[in-house]
C-alpha cells in the first residue's frame, strides 16, 4: 500500500510539467523549461556544471 502512494505522488509530480521540452543547448538532453523558453537552456547536469565553473573560488 506505501508503495501505491509512492507513485502517486510521482505521477503527480510528472503531470505537473507537461509539453515539449527545450533541449540542453550542450548535451541536447531535455531540460525541464518548455521549448517556448527564450534564452540559454540547460538540463539540471549542465546547469549544475556550469554553476560550478563560475563560482567563485576565493
Amino acid at each position: 500500500m506505501d508503495d501505491t502512494d509512492g507513485m502517486k505522488g510521482a505521477g503527480g509530480a510528472g503531470s505537473a510539467a507537461q509539453g515539449p521540452f527545450a533541449e540542453c543547448v550542450l548535451c541536447q538532453k531535455p531540460t525541464e523549461y518548455p521549448e517556448s523558453h527564450k534564452g540559454v537552456t540547460l538540463c539540471p547536469v549542465c546547469e549544475w556544471h556550469e554553476a560550478q565553473r563560475t563560482a567563485c573560488s576565493g
